[in-house]
């Protein structure tokens, strides 16, 4: 986009990017740029606060009146607010042995424990096991990802156009080690794959996000990808897919876990 901002300047239209990579932005040297320190995928802040996203709007537009250039970068003074950790949000799953109920809470439903190394490990088991414990909370998931759906009005899951239980039965395939054909019309199985994973990890996070809580982004991170059987079978996809001859499963495996949560080894 700051490289865009030249072609629509030279013909007579003022632009102002949102930049995510400030060293980016710096070598495309955009005509007007606002870096915000913000993940990347959230270069308006955080969902759900529209205040906040206001007012990132706002100063990026400001640009437009202040004058300067030709190359102008300034910095958004704010951090996102949800990435402080929400003492009171609760994981919708509890991956402990018998966790102790919270204060006036009761117990919550016990899960496996997870393994160290993010999968196939003695926690979750590997193949078959693994495979049986990723639909197993899914299904445990379900109740949590409606209550969130009813409650907020809107879902991201759909990329696949498939159900969650199916999408997790698909992706239960591959670690079976059974690759099984699309279950999309028209859709290659490394697509089908790719987008079922994404809705996936979409579901498993929707469900997470409890009423009157707003966990940060590290916090929902690292209960997916370290407590979850979806984030250890994710893994093991990931891992499985590099490995093998298919140069498109390879492509489309990149996208499965973020880089900053591939597991030593993977």
């Amino acid at each position: 986009m700051s490289a865009l901002g030249h072609y629509l300047e030279e013909e007579g239209i003022a632009s102002v990017a949102i930049a995510l990579i400030r060293p980016q932005a710096e070598n495309t040297r955009p005509p007007r740029a606002l870096w915000v320190p913000f993940e990347l995928g959230r270069p308006i802040g955080p969902p759900g606060d529209p205040v906040f996203q206001k007012r990132v709007i706002l100063t990026a537009l400001g640009m437009l009146v202040e004058g300067g250039g030709p190359v102008r970068i300034i910095d958004f003074p704010d951090d996102d607010p949800r990435e402080v950790a929400d003492p009171r949000w609760r994981a919708p799953l509890d991956p402990r042995p018998n966790p102790p109920p919270l204060a006036g809470e009761g117990a919550r439903p016990s899960q496996p424990s997870p393994s160290p190394a993010g999968g196939g490990g003695p926690g979750w088991g590997s193949g078959a096991a693994l495979a049986d414990a990723l639909e197993a909370e899914l299904r445990a998931l379900a109740p949590a990802y409606a209550a969130s759906c009813t409650r907020r009005e809107r879902s991201t899951v759909g990329l696949s156009t498939l159900p969650p239980a199916e999408c997790g039965a698909y992706v239960a395939g591959w670690l079976r080690g059974e690759h099984p054909p699309s279950p999309v019309a028209d859709m290659s199985p490394a697509l089908a794959l790719r987008f079922a994973i994404d809705d996936l990890k979409a579901f498993a996070l929707e469900a997470a996000l409890s009423a009157n809580t707003k966990p940060s982004s590290q916090q929902l991170g690292d209960w997916l990808w370290n407590e979850t059987a979806l984030g250890a079978g994710l893994q093991v996809v990931r891992r499985e897919c590099l490995a093998g001859d298919d140069e498109r499963l390879k492509t489309v495996a990149a996208f499965f876990v973020p880089a900053l949560r591939v597991q030593p080894g993977s």
